[in-house]
């Protein structure tokens, strides 16, 4: 296989990314979405007072936090695995050149494409697309197969698979700056943050808010599922729930007092976007701007 060293890291990527991938063009009416806790707290700012400050979309390699695996440094195994599918089109790069990191809602989830990383969504543009790669599964697994915009077989392969509903999703990497006024269709927040400092923030990025119909889980509910993630997650959920319930403004609350484990809130957080997601999820995407 040979190896195009012209043009920007980005555009080096994506052509390397687009030898290695195969099929028909995916369906321009798809979008990719970034899902993300609207109400974590990093370096003394929301993620959304940042977002509205910087105007742009970080990847984790800048923010230093995720929703995911925190392996985002150089020699950690993010940076291996971009090493090896982008082609090392990013390994001499500042962190702000490396891509965001989301999923293609092929299943036109009203939730977003991957919610176990979070309540809330971004809904890219469609010429977005042109500039996303893809794998499946996620790149944690170390997959061997991969996608473009023009060249998407990935959809084939995950409608074949039998995953859990939280790894039901085809990863995305947005190459070059996501633009809150210029990428971003919409933010799309759970309805649990309206008149809320979520919302007030929300409403500085400049791009539409829509709501979607809501994750919320009853501790009954929630006890049913020891052996999703374990008993003692199931235990934290019942202890942080208000009036019997979780949802995405009680857990974030919880975050920020410091009294519990992140990871450990990142389980139960497993719990509600699985057993809690509303049951129209799939009827589409954000229900209307407010």
């Amino acid at each position: 296989m040979s190896f195009d060293a012209s043009g920007t890291p980005q555009e080096r990527a994506v052509r390397h990314v687009a030898q290695l991938s195969s099929g028909p063009a995916v369906d321009p009416a798809l979008r990719v979405t970034l899902n993300f806790h609207p109400d974590r707290v990093a370096h003394g700012r929301s993620t959304l007072d940042a977002l509205a400050d910087d105007e742009v979309y970080h990847s984790q390699f800048v923010t230093g936090t995720s929703n995911g695996g925190l392996t985002a440094h150089p020699g950690g195994d993010r940076w291996r695995w971009e090493s090896r599918i982008f082609g090392g089109a990013y390994d001499a790069e500042p962190a702000q050149e490396r891509p965001a990191y989301g999923a293609l809602n092929f299943r036109d989830k009203a939730v977003g494409a991957a919610p176990r990383f979070g309540s809330a969504h971004f809904r890219l543009t469609v010429a977005t697309l042109a500039r996303t790669t893809f794998c499946y599964p996620d790149s944690f697994l170390e997959p061997s197969d991969f996608g473009v915009a023009e060249r998407m077989g990935l959809i084939k392969l995950a409608e074949a698979d039998d995953q859990d509903a939280l790894d039901d999703y085809i990863e995305a990497q947005v190459h070059g700056p996501v633009r809150m006024d210029r990428d971003v269709e919409a933010l799309v927040l759970d309805p649990c943050f309206q008149d809320t400092a979520v919302e007030e923030a929300a409403r500085r990025l400049g791009c539409p808010l829509e709501w979607h119909p809501g994750f919320r889980l009853g501790v009954e509910e929630l006890s049913l599922h020891p052996d999703y993630r374990g008993r003692e997650y199931v235990e934290l959920g019942v202890r942080v729930a208000v009036d019997g319930f979780l949802d995405p403004r009680v857990l974030g609350d919880a975050a920020r007092t410091g009294e519990h484990d992140p990871q450990a809130l990142k389980r139960v957080w497993h719990y509600l976007a699985r057993f809690g997601a509303p049951r129209d999820q799939d009827q589409g995407q954000g229900q209307g701007q407010g």
